[in-house]
């Protein structure tokens, strides 16, 4: 226990220490000396009306080693007809998507191509569009700077004529300017952002700002009522495409996204209404369980009661979770303090939940009172290593967990992070299983060596389901929940976390119910012995004690009671 408890502790420290860098739906994102190729800056559903505003600050590239009319750099943003599936087929993604000039399909396609020696943004709109772009446009040269260069020439020409300076002449042209402006209210001004239909204009040239070497532009999209879909905002740099070339740049990006209703995509609204319900039906099967046990006390085991809390863990982990996913969808952040709770009851139900199905599994809670001496050493070094190998699984896997949370999915340590949860939770599903099939290999032996064949063979019947159980736990929550995440149109994706909850409760119930504290359940029976059962005929025939009671023991090992000899 005091290794659970430095374990907590240290994952608990570490969720406080990068719950800050956290943003949620609005992405802060800063990139130094990066060399990958393309960089997934975001996936958001949007609903029609919803809003996405793109940043870009500080950005510095190769200015005189790359010819950016052939290998662009840019943003792409493409709708997905699912999760993580583009826009552009298979053998376009081979090739960098700045460069392609036509889409093979209607699905919506924008590219912002940045063109640092003209200091502007090409923007092509793809596919059926119906978005609303804000940006600042691009504006040619001042025509009162070519006035000035002609009257330059002319007083050449004519030196009686009284001299123009620059200054005096930009004065005048700026006036000029503003006076067109008065009289036209619809003329827009330099510095003010345009609003440009994409339906109907699918070509247009933005302004790219320079400070001090680096690169700046900002845009805004609106997203129509038949534009609605699951987007994928992409930054590329097409060079680093070829092998061998490694050229090196940065950039930080700042990304808002938003619904109508909220900061939460669209696959997400109904999340926390979801966690919550969820929560109340635990704590209710939890409630249940604990009435059951105090029903049946005579035979309940200090397993049950672990099972229990692991039960009220998972509610009050679904309770937190939907509150942290309430001010996500409100603030576009967590609230730190509601975030820390989350992320430790969630720790805990993690450590809960693995070292209860690998007690449960080896059956050293309920079967250790019948073991041998060389049975009971056996379990005393295989147990403990067991549980001791999961609860730092467990951390590294929920350390993994928060710190994908609160990394922004385009920094290189997201994927790697994610790479190792993956392969840790496949690691934990291994190490639950490894017990369950131990545990049916003794009994398989027992059964066929000792003279308790038929109850061995209850206990081996009852694991069996257990496995299967286990197995079918493993497949829905971790392969046929992914593939409906993947399939499911972008709206409905929810339907993935409702049923990882709904396998979840239908696995604690099973699980209860196979291991439920009762007097008729084959795994808590311990089989009487054989010499009891010969004395007993052995009296019994003779007739000399007739009358008499015999004690014997019960299930539970622990308690007595009184049965009739006749």
């Amino acid at each position: 226990m005091a290794v659970a408890h430095r374990a907590c502790f240290v994952a608990g420290f570490l969720f406080i220490l990068l719950l800050p860098g956290c943003e949620a739906r609005i992405h802060k994102l800063t990139l130094k000396n990066e060399t990958r190729h393309t960089i997934d800056l975001n996936n958001f559903g949007f609903y029609a009306d919803g809003t996405l505003d793109v940043h870009l600050h500080s950005l510095r590239v190769p200015e005189t080693l790359v010819d950016y009319s052939k290998s662009p750099v840019g943003f792409s943003l493409s709708r997905s007809r699912v999760n993580g599936v583009l826009s552009y087929t298979a053998e376009e993604s081979e090739t960098c998507p700045l460069t392609l000039k036509k889409s093979t399909n209607d699905e919506p396609l924008i590219l912002f191509l940045i063109d640092i020696k003209k200091q502007s943004v090409n923007v092509t709109a793809m596919g059926k569009q119906d978005n609303i772009l804000i940006a600042k446009e691009k504006v040619e040269a001042d025509k009162g700077q070519k006035k000035v260069k002609r009257a330059s020439g002319e007083q050449s020409k004519n030196p009686d004529k009284p001299t123009v300076l620059p200054k005096q002449a930009e004065k005048r042209s700026d006036d000029k300017k503003s006076e067109q402006i008065a009289q036209n209210p619809k003329a827009e001004a330099v510095n003010v952002p345009g609003t440009f239909n994409l339906s109907s204009r699918n070509q247009l040239t933005l302004d790219l700002g320079e400070i001090h070497g680096t690169y700046n532009f900002s845009f805004r999209m609106v997203f129509g009522s038949e534009a609605e879909g699951l987007y994928s905002l992409k930054f590329h740099y097409c060079q680093n495409r070829e092998p061998g070339i490694d050229r090196a740049y940065s950039f930080a990006v700042e990304v808002t996204e938003k619904n109508p209703d909220g900061y939460l995509s669209a696959a997400e609204i109904p999340l926390s209404r979801l966690y919550l319900y969820m929560a109340g039906v635990f704590f209710t099967a939890a409630l249940v369980w604990v009435y059951n046990l105090m029903k049946h006390s005579y035979s309940v085991f200090k397993i049950h009661w672990l099972m229990a809390a692991l039960a009220f863990t998972k509610s009050t982990s679904l309770v937190f979770h939907s509150i942290n996913y309430y001010f996500i969808n409100t603030e576009g952040h967590p609230i730190e303090g509601w975030a820390v709770m989350y992320y430790i009851t969630h720790l805990l139900k993690g450590a809960l939940l693995f070292i209860t199905l690998a007690l449960i599994g080896t059956g050293w809670a309920f079967v250790k009172y019948i073991l041998s001496d060389k049975e009971k050493k056996i379990f005393m070094i295989v147990i403990p290593l067991q549980v001791l190998s999961l609860i730092p699984l467990q951390v590294l896997a929920n350390v993994a967990y928060i710190i994908i949370e609160s990394t922004e999915e385009g920094s290189s340590e997201y994927y790697v992070w994610k790479e190792i949860l993956f392969l840790v939770d496949l690691i934990c599903c291994g190490a639950i299983l490894f017990p369950v099939v131990w545990s049916i290999r003794h009994l398989q032996e027992a059964s066929s060596t000792d003279g308790k064949a038929a109850m061995n063979l209850e206990k081996l019947k009852l694991f069996r389901h257990y496995y299967v159980m286990i197995v079918c736990y493993i497949y829905f929550t971790r392969i046929i929940a992914i593939l409906l995440k993947i399939t499911m149109p972008f709206r409905w994706q929810w339907c993935y976390e409702f049923l990882v909850e709904v396998s979840t409760l239908i696995f604690f119930v099973l699980t209860g119910y196979k291991f439920r504290p009762a007097s008729n359940n084959p795994y808590l029976q311990l089989p009487q012995d054989e010499d009891d059962v010969e004395n007993d005929e052995v009296v019994t025939e003779s007739g000399a004690l007739e009358g008499i009671s015999k004690v014997k023991k019960t299930s539970n090992g622990r308690e007595r009671q009184k049965e009739s000899t006749l």
